[in-house]
Order: C-alpha cells, then sequence, then structure tokens
C-alpha cells in the first residue's frame, strides 16, 4: 500500500552521524530480498520481544544522541535565546536532560513506540489473521525505527501535521510511510492505529515518558541532595549551635543536627514514590474496546489490553473512559510538592545561616554579586532553587488538581495541560541543581557559631528548672521566667543562682558544667545516625 497523500520522503538530518545511520538502513532495506539476512540495528529496551538478540545497547542511549542532535543544530543558540521560559534560554544546560522525555520530540518517539509496538502485538494475536506473524527481518526493520528515531524524525512528524492538524494521526502517516517500503508491513499499514482513539495512545506515550524521565533523571538528583545533607549531617554533627524558635534564641543543638532533619524527610518522601503505579489504559474510544469486538469478536480484547499495556513497563487500568483517569499523576505530583515544599524550608533556612554568618560562602573568581556593591558575595544559588520550587510547584498543584476533572469522558483541556508535564519537573529540577550548587559553597563558621552561645546563657533556663522540678523546688518555671526573661543573663548570674538551689551536689553539680555548647541532648548522636535512617543505596524509584 502507498504512502498516504501529500507527504514527502523525511528529510536528511542534519548531523552526519544520524545521516549515516539513516542511509545504512535505506540501503540494506533495498539490498536484501525478504528473507536475507542483514546487520542487525542496534537494540534499545522498548525493542520488539521476540526478535533476535543483537548489540546491546545502553538503555538511555537514545536521550543522549537526541540531545547531541539538538545542540549540533544551527539555530541552536538562537532557539535558547528567543525561548519563552528561561528553562529553553538561560538555565537550559541545567535541565536539558528532561528534553528527550518531556519535549515534543519525546512525546512524538514514545507516542512511535507505542504504535510500534501496537501492530507487533497485533501480529501475535492469532485471531487476527490479516495480520500474520512478522519474520524476523520485519521485527528488526519495525525496531529500527524506534532506535534509530531522530530529531529529523520527528521535524517530519511535524510536516505532516501542518496538513492533517491533528498530532496523533501524523505519527500514524509518519509510520506508513516509512514502512511502505518494506514488502512485509506494507501489506498491513491500516492495522497502525488499529482500534486506538488518540488517547490510547497519548497515555501510554505520557506514562512512559514520567516513568523514564522521572527515573533518569530527576531521582538521581534528589538522591544527590539527600547524599550532601547526610554528609552535612555526619561531618558537623559535634558543632554545636544556637536553634530558634519563632526567630528566637532557644535550646541549643548542633549543626548537624539541622542538616539530619532536612535528609530523614526528603527521604522518607523519597522513599513513598515507590507506592505509585504508573498506570495505563488500551480500551478505545469510550473505554470498552467498541469497535474491536465488532471487528474481531473472538479475541478477549481486555486481556489483550491488559498484556500489551504490561509489556511496556505499565500498570494496567481496566475501568476507564476514552481517557485514563490521571489520578496516578496526582499522586505523583504531590509527592513532588511535598519534596519540594521541604526543600523550600531547607534553602530559606540555610539563607538564613548565611545571613547569621554560620556560613561562610566560598567566593569564585570572576563571578559578581552585585553591579553596584562590589564587596557582595550574595546567596543566589537558595534564592534561585526557592524561586524555582514556588514556580514549580505552582504548576505541579495545578496539574495535580485539573487533571482528575473531565468533561464527562474528556476533552481538550486534558491535551493542553499534559503537555506542561516537563515545566513544573523542570523548574524542579533546575531548584535541586541551584540547592546543590548553593551547599557546595559554604564552609562553615564555628568562630560564628560559638560567639551566638556564648551571648545566650538564658538558654540554661530550661535545664535548670526542669532539674528543680525534679527535685521538689517549688516554682522553678517561674523563678526562671523572673531571672531571665527580659533580663541580660551572664554566665555568672546563671552560676550563682545555681549555687543558691537547695539541690544535692550531685545535681548542683551537674548543672554547674552545663553551657550553651554543651546543651546539645542528643543531638550529635543523632546527627551521626542519620545514614542509618536515611536509605542511601536503594534510591527512589518507581517500579
Amino acid at each position: 500500500m502507498s504512502a498516504p497523500p501529500l507527504l514527502k520522503a523525511p528529510a536528511a538530518a542534519a548531523a552526519s552521524l544520524v545521516a549515516a545511520a539513516a542511509a545504512h538502513r535505506a540501503t540494506a532495506a533495498a539490498a536484501a530480498p525478504s528473507g536475507a539476512s542483514r546487520v542487525p540495528p542496534r537494540r534499545l529496551r522498548c525493542s520488539a520481544s521476540g526478535a533476535a538478540a543483537v548489540e546491546v545497547r545502553a538503555p538511555m542511549d537514545w536521550a543522549t544522541r537526541s540531545l547531541e542532535e539538538m545542540q549540533r543544530a544551527e539555530d541552536f543558540d538562537s532557539f535558547c535565546l528567543m525561548g519563552l521560559s528561561p528553562l529553553d534560554g538561560r538555565y537550559e544546560r541545567f535541565t536539558r536532560d528532561l528534553k528527550p522525555f518531556f519535549s515534543e520530540f519525546g512525546l512524538i518517539r514514545y507516542r512511535v513506540i507505542v504504535e510500534v509496538k501496537w501492530l507487533l502485538k497485533l501480529s501475535q494475536i492469532p485471531e487476527i489473521n490479516e495480520v500474520p506473524p512478522f519474520s524476523k527481518e520485519a521485527q528488526l526493520f519495525l525496531d529500527a525505527i524506534i532506535q534509530d528515531f531522530s530529531v529529523a524524525d520527528a521535524k517530519e512528524v511535524k510536516k505532516i501535521e501542518k496538513t492533517t492538524n491533528h498530532d496523533v494521526k501524523a505519527v500514524e502517516y509518519f509510520l506508513k510511510q516509512k514502512c511502505s517500503s518494506n514488502p512485509e508491513i506494507a501489506k498491513v499499514l491500516e492495522f497502525f492505529h488499529f482500534g486506538c482513539t488518540s488517547e490510547d495512545i497519548n497515555n501510554l506515550s505520557h506514562a512512559l515518558a514520567l516513568k523514564e524521565g522521572v527515573n533518569t533523571v530527576m531521582f538521581p538528583v534528589m538522591m544527590d541532595i539527600c547524599k550532601a545533607m547526610c554528609s552535612l549531617a555526619t561531618q558537623n554533627s559535634t558543632i554545636p549551635m544556637l536553634s530558634r524558635t519563632h526567630g528566637q534564641p532557644a535550646s541549643p543543638t548542633t549543626l548537624g543536627k539541622e542538616m539530619a532533619n532536612f535528609a530523614a524527610r526528603l527521604s522518607s518522601i523519597g522513599n513513598s514514590f515507590s507506592e505509585v503505579k504508573i498506570l495505563g489504559k488500551f480500551a478505545g474510544a469510550v473505554g470498552n474496546y467498541n469497535a474491536d469486538v465488532v471487528a474481531y469478536p473472538e479475541v478477549d480484547w481486555p486481556k489483550v489490553a491488559e498484556d500489551f499495556v504490561k509489556s511496556l513497563g505499565l500498570e494496567f487500568n481496566p475501568y476507564v473512559t476514552q481517557i485514563e483517569p490521571h489520578d496516578y499523576i496526582s499522586k505523583l505530583f504531590n509527592l513532588f510538592v511535598q519534596f519540594n515544599n521541604v526543600l523550600t524550608d531547607f534553602d530559606r533556612d540555610m539563607w538564613t545561616y548565611i545571613s547569621l554568618g554560620y556560613f561562610k560562602q566560598i567566593v569564585k573568581a570572576g563571578e559578581v554579586g552585585s553591579s553596584t556593591m562590589p564587596h557582595k558575595v550574595n546567596p543566589i544559588d537558595f534564592e534561585n532553587s526557592d524561586g524555582n520550587l514556588t514556580i514549580a510547584n505552582g504548576t505541579l498543584s495545578s496539574l495535580s488538581m485539573k487533571l482528575p476533572i473531565s468533561r464527562m469522558q474528556r476533552d481538550l483541556t486534558d491535551s493542553t495541560v499534559l503537555r506542561n508535564l516537563g515545566v513544573g519537573l523542570g523548574h524542579s529540577l533546575l531548584a535541586y541543581k541551584a540547592t546543590l550548587r548553593g551547599i557546595n559553597k559554604v564552609q562553615v563558621n564555628e568562630s560564628r557559631l560559638s560567639e551566638d552561645l556564648d551571648q545566650t546563657w538564658e538558654v540554661l533556663a530550661e535545664p535548670i528548672q526542669t532539674v528543680m522540678r525534679r527535685y521538689g523546688i517549688p516554682e522553678p518555671y517561674e523563678k526562671l521566667k523572673e531571672m531571665t526573661r527580659g533580663q541580660a543573663v551572664t554566665k555568672d548570674s546563671i552560676r550563682q543562682f545555681i549555687e543558691d538551689l537547695d539541690l544535692p551536689e550531685a545535681a548542683r553539680s551537674s548543672l554547674l558544667k552545663l553551657t550553651p555548647h554543651s546543651y546539645i541532648g542528643e543531638a550529635e548522636f543523632l546527627a551521626r545516625n542519620i545514614e542509618e535512617v536515611v536509605d542511601l543505596k536503594s534510591g527512589f524509584k518507581i517500579e
């Protein structure tokens, strides 16, 4: 069967690597008769099941190749300058790893994967005689479309879309055009997109993008943050620090313990990601397999759909309408919002610690802090992270609230909103990397920490009144309140107060040994023990 009308042959890739690969495939396809052997293409994790073993390639090699191709484009710098979002402009270098998954290229590529693998699945269903099992050569041909999908291929799909004004249909036409040169596949071109609604293709594409993009790009950086905080905790477990509650001096802690608090919180949220099941549907226009049943009533379509969705590494959702209801995306993004909230708390605490002088910022040659005040070294990384987390959470929260709600079965707002999956994650990734840069640029100022403790002997009022309670001294809280509240409290005045108490000598001696530096409770132990609490080996993951 010939390709659909108005479609031209795919444009040659700008990159020599891609062009050479395309030329090799074209030459091999034209020269080898049906059944003849040929050099097998490289294989990805998404390759066709049942095909013979071929050269193994790193699962995410396709992502690296696509980024290299993009960056070699002559107009790439101009594109970055004209980007409406800083994710594609000033900060592109920090977020580019997400592009293969959540860009227009990524969405098109995942659609191609789903369409090709669905055709392969149809060929494995005995009742569908019209699509007989493919030969090894045909499977390799289809597999190569997935493996070698390039930016140039995506541009060809977009060119087709200018005619169809329908993005998913453009992918179908692209595949028909691509396969029309293969005699075996050309006979079954109309079984591309068989029984499918666009959302069958889209929901699986978004699910694959989320699973691979989050596992591959987001989680490793989030783990790096937890590791950095654990290092801060253990390395500074013994350094005493004045706590603050309501912004006022409070019982001392250690610097390491304050870092451990954040490591534990973020790790707990991170481990919860494993509870999210990435779901997919493949049940036709309204979720009932209507057209499939009419065409092939003898096929167990719910079982076929379940097997197909699971073959992609996704969980199957049997109860759907035209759309997969996106409840799992809400759960996933809510977890990111929680993680981001905790990180915002950390960023603001670090900003405050720097302002108090507890941390010094390492000066980097050539950097400018202020355009008018030469002395300034601003905490820009923590500020950058804070700002991007605000934008990220606004986007992620909006997606989380909107996606589970649709008019009856579906409307175009779903498609519009889903195209912004990468925005919330992109600003999150930008924030995570900024926080890591900020952590790497600070060093502890122990003398400043010690200075604050030396000036706040009043914090010992808490342990003194607590010991007084134990030994039955009346009104201990009130006595300490009268002595310390609004008063200048010194080492000498505290010691004199303790000396005058009617306490056993051992208790009095213990209190006299206390200083703001030593009154840290179990903070040191808790900081040192953080790596027993935070699992730094298993990491965050979605199965």
